[in-house]
């Protein structure tokens, strides 16, 4: 790999770093009562993006929808199956259960990132368009629901309000 490539693929992640720490920072201003500082964090955070996308377009790395969808299968395969369980041990031998929880949902949210995914796949391989559904996000571990918001987070507990629904 080149140098540029190397760089780039640098350049990307931390842009998306910055673009989600910037998110952070913004919804901490609002509840500090600062709502021009948030405009701004959140002005930030698009612009990061913008540069994020730019370099992974430069990369090439958004392909078909087909390969799209089998890279971000293989992507989520790999964190809910050798990431996240060594990271949650680690975790709990240090005694930190705060990382143990955020690195347990996340673990359970992979999982069904992929599953989603892999269905999405079967219909895109078998020439269907998936069937039109909504997607809701829980707001406290992240788990995605496809259909209806449920009663409660079957990962968090989190109530039915706590689920956004996505564009």
């Amino acid at each position: 790999m080149s140098k540029t490539a190397d760089n780039l693929k640098s350049a990307f992640a931390g842009e998306s770093q910055a673009n989600r720490r910037y998110i952070a920072f913004a919804q901490k201003a609002e509840d500090e009562g600062f709502s021009q500082v948030a405009r701004l964090f959140r002005a930030a955070a698009e612009a990061e993006t913008v540069h994020a996308l730019n370099h992974l377009k430069t990369l090439k790395e958004v392909k078909s929808t087909k390969a799209n969808l089998e890279t971000a299968i293989s992507g989520e395969h790999f964190e809910f199956k050798e990431m996240y369980p060594g990271y949650l041990d680690a975790a709990k031998k240090d005694g930190n259960p705060k990382a143990a929880w955020s690195f347990n949902v996340a673990n359970q949210v992979e999982a069904i990132h992929a599953s989603l995914f892999s269905k999405a796949l079967a219909a895109l391989k078998q020439g269907v368009e998936m069937a039109e559904t909504d997607y809701y996000v829980c707001r406290v571990c992240g788990n995605t629901v496809e259909g209806m918001r449920p009663e409660k987070c079957p990962i968090c507990g989190a109530a039915k309000t706590e689920f956004f629904k996505t564009d």
